[in-house]
């Protein structure tokens, strides 16, 4: 114990600042991360969001110009709109990766097999 109480204090003092500053550090890291995270959710959910109301309106659309030029009632407007409303579900599927694209059916491994192939 020859140490002196001053230089104790002294050493305690500058651990307690370094312990403080790689506090700070994993703080700003760590609330850095997160924001980032919660971007990248808020793009997702706007790209699902708008492909599901573009099928919607894409829909109507279509049903409003078919009513309008054929004649037939609310008809075609009802009937689009629902379709529309089936297509904006499958593309938030589809973008979601829980419905298959059409392609991949045909693109299997054991389908690659060129047309000059004697197989």
């Amino acid at each position: 114990m020859t140490e002196k109480p001053e230089e104790s204090l002294e050493t305690r003092l500058k651990r307690l600042g370094d312990d403080i500053a790689s506090k700070r550090t994993d703080k700003s890291d760590d609330v850095e991360t997160r924001a980032a995270e919660s971007r990248q959710g808020y793009a997702a959910a706007m790209k699902l969001s708008s492909e599901f109301i573009a099928g919607i309106v894409v829909g109507a659309f279509l049903g409003y110009l078919l009513d309008h030029f054929a004649g037939t009632g609310p008809w075609g407007m009802i009937v689009l709109l629902l379709l529309g409303f089936c297509a904006g579900v499958l593309n938030v599927l589809r973008s979601a990766g829980l419905v298959a694209t059409p392609d991949q059916g045909r693109r299997s491994p054991g389908n690659d097999k060129k047309d000059g192939d004697g197989a």
